[in-house]
């Protein structure tokens, strides 16, 4: 069986340790977001001397799978997640009382940090392949003490007809401000299907007069091809030529936000905002 492998794993140490049935508990660390310190109120100690501010740490623990089959690859961590973790931090002050939903939410990280800055509701959603909603929840219960909003996981099948979606994630859908999602594209039928997943959600925002405004992180995955005689990004450019046509304001965002979590944020990462024109 053909099977991929997160770098990330091969990049950072983690502290990974193996449980029994072969999953792998990590430790993602990160940095709180700065607090500024009011003007005026610089702390001294008893000799006079100033108190240099130094930054809280933290850490996720994450249980997740170190190599999988593709259509299992929700069951890793990648760098997209790590990309949108920190983007999620950079905007806790704009999305503290958002709600936010997360599509292809793979073992939850991104939507956990993003209910340690929020305080209302994050809808964590995934298909369900590999017992991965269970795996969500357990890695949600894992983390409650960091968390500030309520997280709720629900399945979310890109490839299920519009009919088929609960009342429960509609409703779900209509209730969210912000999007997100990371590395989602990766297959070219998946792909497609993300892509009219995102039609719909934009869709019902129009409808409901409640608009959403997409956030994907993704990394670029060049191949080089004799057809082209280059290296070539074949994933990213099916996505491109996908959305082309469609009325949507797609922006790619600078990267210069602060990293707060332990990774390598190579060249090939990338953040788009997507909405409505």
């Amino acid at each position: 069986m053909y099977t991929v492998k997160s770098e990330i794993y091969s990049e950072t140490n983690y502290q990974p340790e193996r449980d029994a049935d072969g999953n792998i508990l990590s430790k993602f660390r990160f940095r709180y977001p700065d607090e500024q310190q009011p003007k005026g109120k610089a702390k001294v100690d008893n000799d006079g001397d100033l108190e240099v501010q130094r930054p809280r740490r933290g850490i996720i623990e994450i249980e997740h799978s170190d190599a999988t089959e593709l259509k299992l690859v929700g069951l890793q961590v990648w760098r997209g997640a790590l990309l949108l973790a920190d983007f999620v931090f950079h905007q806790r002050e704009e999305w503290r009382s958002k709600t936010i939903l997360e599509l292809g939410a793979g073992v939850g990280l991104t939507s956990i940090t993003a209910a340690m800055i929020n305080k209302g509701k994050v809808y964590c959603t995934d298909v369900n392949l590999g017992c991965i909603l269970e795996l969500m929840r357990k890695n949600v219960q894992r983390n409650k003490q960091l968390l500030q909003g309520q997280i709720s996981v629900l399945e979310y099948d890109f490839l299920a007809p519009r009919s088929q979606l609960s009342k429960e994630l509609i409703a779900a859908i209509v209730d969210s401000d912000i999007i997100l999602a990371a590395d989602v594209v990766y297959e070219d039928t998946l792909t497609d299907a993300f892509v009219a997943v995102m039609e719909h959600i934009l869709e019902l925002g129009e409808k409901s007069g409640r608009s959403k405004c997409i956030y994907m992180a993704m990394e670029k995955r060049y191949v080089f091809t004799l057809e082209d005689c280059d290296s070539v990004a074949p994933m990213y450019e099916h996505f491109l030529r996908q959305t082309a046509k469609k009325p949507w304001r797609m922006e790619e965002l600078s990267l210069d936000f602060p990293q707060y979590f332990e990774y390598e944020r190579c060249p090939q990462l990338m953040l788009m905002r997507i909405s409505r024109r």
